[in-house]
């Protein structure tokens, strides 16, 4: 049996958002049908540190190990290749025998993916949420992460101080309650799990 481990970006420096950002990933992916064959969740802080830590894991890979890299793709990505996104974007080289399949990445942010749920952002924000501020579904991986936070903070603006949407916490919170049936309008959401079910 092949170990999956994603290198995945967030979780800042501090030992508890790390276990919430794992924490988040888990249930979502653990709703993508994969429970009883779960990766192991490696939150890495920043996007460069996920880089890093992948590329380490890729130079002591084991034969029963598949390493993925999972990180914003800051913009919206013009090239079907991940890896030429990201060396074009971030002058990453792809590390030696890396495959297509291990440069995952969310288009263009995690707020595309938590912007793409409806139900779950009012499900967390209740009565307080502007569903007419939130952004449509369609052609989401094509905003910018700019106008994606800008519009969840606008639409969450009447929840109260420190109730709004923001990185970090509240937005690993929300990561654990989306409905993986309402990303599947986003490609690189469709790519990230139909390679989980490929490798796992």
């Amino acid at each position: 049996m092949v170990s999956v481990k994603i290198f995945v970006e967030g979780g800042g420096e501090g030992k508890d958002l790390k276990s919430r950002c794992r924490e988040g990933f888990s249930k979502l992916i653990k709703k993508m049908g994969f429970a009883g064959r779960m990766p192991r969740i490696v939150a890495c802080g920043g996007r460069q540190s996920a880089y890093d830590m992948f590329n380490i894991a890729m130079t002591s890979v084991g034969y029963n190990e598949y390493p993925i890299l999972l990180v914003d793709s800051e913009d919206p990505i013009s090239s079907n290749l991940p890896w030429e996104h990201l060396y074009l974007r971030d002058s990453w080289d792809r590390p030696a025998d890396a495959r297509d399949d291990q440069a995952q990445m969310m288009a263009t942010c995690m707020e595309t993916w938590i912007m793409a749920d409806h139900e779950s952002l009012q499900k967390v924000f209740g009565s307080c949420l502007r569903r007419g501020a939130l952004l449509p579904a369609n052609k989401l991986e094509e905003r910018s992460r700019q106008e994606l936070l800008a519009a969840l903070k606008s639409a969450t603006d009447n929840c109260g101080k420190n109730k709004g949407y923001d990185k970090g916490e509240r937005s690993f919170q929300l990561l654990a309650e989306l409905n993986p049936r309402s990303l599947e309008n986003l490609s690189h959401f469709c790519r990230f799990k139909e390679t989980l079910s490929r490798r796992l």
